[in-house]
């Protein structure tokens, strides 16, 4: 039929027949969002499960909690887990973002040996408020809080020293506050423990272009090399904006089998029990706008090896050969320069960033041999 000559009647046939198919389709695709909130809804009810007992029952003695307190004027969250609440207590400093959300998926089983505190820092996750003074949001207000915390907990659990343990980013205040006030901790164990995050970020880039071109990724050699980064120039934003898809593609994210960010920590996030869905927003927006991650600079500016080489407690590093957020070696080099009383550095050979949720059975081991008992005959380096 010629164009020109079409019947205007079936003009307007065809243009109500596709208008129903775009309405039909609408109607599909918010039916679908509609019912996606509400299975997030459902499971957002913000607290978390008691732990349970082999018959079933709430085991006597336990702890599984959220709970909320003010920490140098800023109200502060955390949760609480152990399966006895007289085990001595572990203080978990968490990295760009909080982590107990991925305890359901990677579970650690340190509540077994310890009253584990999963401390959402100033302005992450449950402690993210848009009214928290950007100016507090500094690593020595981060080492003052994690003090007061530790203060908060001997207080609570009547005990005159805790275990602390830095994660990533965690462990740039960790190790700090170890040093600052030992007198309040039995050992510091560093998990995948920061040096020289700019030394870092260079080894990374340099192993990420190398594989890539290796692979003939041709799309990713090209955004990397546009986003050169160099001990001179520092670390540009373009780099930054594909870092963590390029590490967790290659298996040298935050674990061996997270391949992506979306599938292996926003979707899941979602679906957690343990937060409301107004603080499944905030997981985002601190990591987005607060929390560790506005440390970025301070870190890229910082080298631990040159401020805090000696510590008054145990040492402890946990590091996993894949792990280029941290570097391995870095670690490695800058644990041999450090003078402790006891000292212990352990290689996990299927690790990549997160040894505790990649190989929890040997990071429990190290723990009851080792950490609690101040000595080092497990670790691979003295």
């Amino acid at each position: 039929m010629d164009a020109g000559k079409m019947n205007p009647f079936f003009i307007r046939s065809l243009a109500r027949k596709a208008g129903r198919g775009m309405l039909i389709l609408f109607a599909v695709l918010l039916a679908g969002v509609l019912i996606l909130l509400s299975i997030i809804l459902v499971r957002s009810p913000g607290e978390p499960a008691p732990i349970l007992g082999p018959d079933g029952k709430i085991l006597a003695g336990s702890i599984s909690e959220k709970t909320f307190i003010t920490v140098n004027g800023v109200r502060q969250g955390m949760f609480l887990q152990s399966k006895d609440a007289a085990h001595p207590v572990l203080l978990i400093l968490h990295g760009g973002m909080p982590e107990f959300m991925l305890t359901e998926k990677y579970p650690t089983g340190l509540e077994d040996i310890f009253t584990v505190i999963w401390w959402e820092q100033r302005g992450s996750g449950i402690s993210y408020s848009a009214e928290i003074p950007p100016e507090t949001m500094t690593a020595e207000q981060m080492i003052a809080d994690t003090i007061e915390v530790t203060n908060y907990l001997r207080s609570r659990f009547h005990q005159d020293k805790i275990y602390l343990m830095g994660h990533s980013g965690g462990s740039f205040i960790g190790i700090q506050a170890a040093a600052r006030a030992p007198e309040l901790y039995h050992a510091y164990i560093g998990q995948a423990q920061i040096v020289n995050a700019l030394q870092s970020e260079k080894l990374a880039y340099d192993y990420m272009l190398d594989q890539f071109q290796a692979k003939g990724d041709s799309r990713m050699v090209r955004r990397l090399q546009a986003a050169p980064v160099s001990l001179e120039g520092g670390v540009p934003a373009g780099y930054r904006a594909v870092r963590d898809q390029a590490m967790h593609s290659l298996g040298v994210g935050t674990t061996r089998d997270m391949d992506s960010v979306i599938t292996g920590l926003f979707l899941p996030s979602w679906f957690s029990r343990d937060y409301t869905f107004a603080e499944k927003v905030n997981l985002w927006r601190g990591k987005a706008q607060a929390g560790i991650a506005i440390l970025w600079d301070t870190m890229i500016k910082t080298d631990l090896s040159q401020q805090v080489t000696e510590l008054r407690i145990p040492v402890y590093f946990f590091s996993g050969v894949y792990d280029y957020t941290c570097n391995y070696s870095l670690s490695k080099a800058y644990f041999e320069k450090i003078h402790a009383p006891v000292k212990g550095f352990y290689t996990f050979d299927q690790s990549a960033h997160s040894p505790a949720f990649e190989e929890p059975a040997r990071v429990q081991k190290i723990l009851q041999e080792d950490v609690l008992a101040g000595t080092n005959h497990l670790a691979d380096i003295q």
